[in-house]
């Protein structure tokens, strides 16, 4: 017996996905565990694989549209099977183009789904079928549902976002933009608006770009010659302005980070560390854990490790909210932000509770070379219970991390600086850095949170602390 299959959910904070392939066709066979199509989240591109078994009857949504969580997406089922009512129960989604090689069941969807879409299309009350994505852009350009019927390139005539975009464009395309003024100036002289470019807002046409072509350009001074096209009408020059468009996966960071910084109020607190005691204990063990363990430490498994041992003490800083119910992680995931090129990702070292300083070394080294080959699992991806992000490296005193959705909190660690400071009532050269705390105030309170900073400060200035 057929049945929808579901996108499923691929993280703590996803609410949708872009079915960037399939990697099924309509009349193939597909088993349970087997890859039926890729998924962009704002995490990464990740496989989805199938719980169902059978053949795959129907696509209901193209490629690179998004779909949020538990939206059906396909329909399996076997050769024959009557999927009149799954795809009324769809939502009226006309299954994706099937593969030239699926004849037979090619034949048994399109009786299926093409006789109820005739119909519809037949009457003078349209029922346009548009994604949420698609109703969402149409609200932000002014773009009329009404304008979109007919105008659907998605499965079985539904409007997706690239639809509404296409729409708005030819809209812009269709009449200059051009102030009053600069319309009358240009009637008056016989120049057609479509022919200028436009230096006002949005591009708009101002009558100084109508005078730029009517009004011929200054003589030169004697003696130098005039070029024999100096009486021509100036054309418009171009801003040299560079339009970047995002690409998928920008776009998706881009969404992640607003709805961190709009979900939930954050607060950042910043507190300086010595770390003179952490810099001379590493190089003492620098060599014993390369042996051991194959990597040379870094500071940024002491501060893990510092963390870890903290969230034990406070979990709420290693907790989720959700609605009034506040779930306290019992594994400690460390998320850590991995930079490549314009993506930023934040894997997790899973169950740091019990972990020593020379395991947490070798995780963390091995986590950053899987990302960063495409490798890292999903869980990694996705199961990070609190962050850290650092930019040391690039010599940052202080900066305001934003949570990312669905933890209580990420530690912004700062570059280390030699800095003059008084000490036991001397003044003293010390190695100096700034740990700045971001925590969502609906779950911790500004004291505890300053509190669960003190004490990373206090292991981190007792580095000897972090082996017991």
């Amino acid at each position: 017996m057929a049945e929808i299959f579901k996108l499923p959910v691929l993280g703590n904070s996803m609410e949708e996905g872009q079915i960037t392939t399939w990697k099924k066709q309509v009349g193939e066979t597909i088993s349970v565990g087997e890859v039926i199509c890729e998924v962009m989240t704002d995490k990464a591109n990740l496989d989805v694989e199938s719980t169902l078994a059978g053949t795959v009857l129907a696509l209901l949504v193209a490629e690179n549209e998004y779909v949020p969580v538990q939206n059906p997406i396909a329909i399996i089922g076997n050769p024959g099977d009557d999927i009149s009512a799954l795809l009324a129960e769809a939502g009226g989604a006309a299954p994706a183009a099937p593969a030239a090689e699926a004849a037979p069941v090619e034949a048994s969807v399109a009786a299926a789904v093409e006789a109820p879409v005739a119909a519809a299309v037949a009457t003078s009350d349209v029922k346009t079928v548009v994604s949420p994505r698609a109703r969402r852009l149409a609200d932000q350009k002014g773009v009329a549902i009404s304008e979109l019927v007919g105008q659907g390139t998605g499965p079985g005539g539904r409007v997706i976002e690239r639809d509404v975009q296409r729409v708005w464009e030819q809209a812009q395309t269709a009449k200059p933009k051009a102030t009053p003024l600069a319309e009358k100036m240009a009637a008056a002289a016989g120049l057609d608006l479509g022919s200028l470019a436009g230096t006002g807002v949005g591009g708009k046409i101002t009558s100084d770009d109508v005078k730029l072509v009517t009004t011929p350009a200054p003589a030169p001074a004697a003696p130098v010659a005039a070029p024999a096209a100096a009486s021509a009408p100036v054309p418009a020059t171009a801003t040299g302005d560079q339009v970047i468009k995002f690409s998928n996966m920008r776009k998706r960071i881009a969404d992640a980070v607003a709805k961190g910084f709009i979900s939930a109020p954050p607060v950042t607190e910043v507190m300086e560390v010595d770390m003179t005691a952490a810099a001379d204990f590493r190089k003492m063990i620098i060599p014993e854990v390369e042996r051991i363990y194959g990597y040379r430490t870094t500071f940024t498994d002491f501060i893990v490790k510092a963390i870890t041992i903290a969230l034990k003490e406070f979990p709420e800083l290693n907790s989720t909210l959700n609605g009034d119910e506040l779930t306290l992680k019992k594994q400690i995931n460390v998320g850590v932000a991995v930079a490549m090129g314009d993506i930023l990702m934040a894997p997790a070292i899973l169950g740091c509770n019990d972990m020593s300083l020379g395991q947490m070394c070798k995780s963390l080294r091995e986590l950053v070379d899987r990302t960063k080959a495409g490798k890292a699992s999903l869980d990694e991806l996705t199961g990070g219970t609190f962050t850290i992000t650092n930019l040391g490296n690039f010599g940052v005193d202080y900066f305001t991390p934003i949570l990312i959705p669905g933890q209580a909190g990420i530690l912004g660690v700062c570059r280390i600086a030699d800095k003059v400071v008084a000490k036991d009532g001397e003044i003293v050269i010390r190695k100096m850095m700034n740990l700045c705390l971001t925590f969502d105030h609906r779950i911790v309170d500004g004291a505890p949170a300053a509190q669960f900073l003190k004490r990373v400060k206090e292991l981190l200035e007792s580095p000897m602390s972090l082996l017991l």
